[in-house]
């Protein structure tokens, strides 16, 4: 439990701290990229949250309007999301033991 709350902090600083400069095309890619490549990893443990992916959509809109901050700002959020359904993915495969009846 307290690593989900541990988890849950850190989600939370990723997304409330805005970045010190204005982002970039290329910083938005960058982003892009390691939230799509998360996510992809969560979607392989079978494991991959709704909310990642509309997070991702409202990214990729956010930069075909030329939107960087925005579209950069939803890529980071996306990919802490990923990161924390693989994070959940991979606490529950032995979790389940201590709920099993005996």
């Amino acid at each position: 439990m307290k690593r989900t709350g541990l988890l849950a902090i850190l989600l939370a600083l990723t997304i409330a701290l805005p970045s010190a400069h204005a982002a970039t095309e290329a910083d938005y890619k960058a982003a892009y990229a390691a939230a799509e490549a998360a996510a992809k990893e969560a979607a392989s443990l079978r494991h991959q949250w709704t909310t990642t992916v509309s997070t991702l959509a409202a990214a990729k809109k956010a930069a075909e309007g030329g939107d960087f901050d925005r579209a950069f700002a939803a890529a980071k959020e996306a990919e802490a999301l990923a990161k924390a359904s693989i994070f959940q993915a991979n606490s529950e495969k032995e979790a389940w033991k201590a709920m099993e009846i005996r």
